[in-house]
């Protein structure tokens, strides 16, 4: 029997190691035309980050003052942001922190890809997608976080509206 061959058998091919392909040589002219391309919008879209991050924490201190809790105490049907002032204030810090650490990893990204264009110096390369893979990174734990409290807030939802409904 061993000197027939199974039809059904997987294909065998010998285990050769995948090794990365490592130094090549230099980047092809294309890879350096889309770095070139990509590195002043990546810079912008960073920047543009940081002013959102700014806005975002200083409507947080706006949003603290006794001033404007003052105005919606006073509006009918709002009194309840007056005392929530406070808690938004919190929750516009940590937008503003959570605006501010992608927009750096992206701005970086920009910078160290203008820096290896100017000077052709690898190490800039490589810290350029040291940020890239930053900027990656914190996106998949954001997702990760999203995904893991939507479920929480459909429950949550769901309670709330069969307590309303039956109360």
């Amino acid at each position: 029997m061993p000197d027939q061959i199974n039809p059904y058998q997987s294909p065998e091919t010998a285990a050769i190691p995948v090794a990365p392909l490592l130094a090549q040589g230099t980047l092809t002219e294309n890879m350096l035309i889309y770095l070139k391309g990509a590195s002043p919008w990546l810079r912008f879209i960073g920047i543009l980050g940081f002013v959102s991050a700014g806005l975002t924490v200083m409507w947080g201190f706006v949003s603290f003052t006794p001033i404007i809790r003052g105005i919606w105490a006073g509006v009918p049907g709002f009194e309840w942001l007056g005392v929530f002032g406070g808690g938004m204030a919190l929750l516009s810090f940590a937008g503003g922190v959570l605006i501010f650490l992608p927009s750096l990893f992206i701005y970086r990204f920009g910078k160290k890809i203008r820096g290896y264009l100017r000077t052709g110096v690898d190490q800039e390369l490589e810290q350029a997608f040291e940020n890239n893979k930053s900027f990656w990174k914190f996106a998949g734990i954001i997702c990760i976080i999203y995904l893991a409290f939507v479920p929480a807030l459909i429950v949550g939802s769901v309670i709330v509206a069969l307590v309303s409904a039956f109360s």
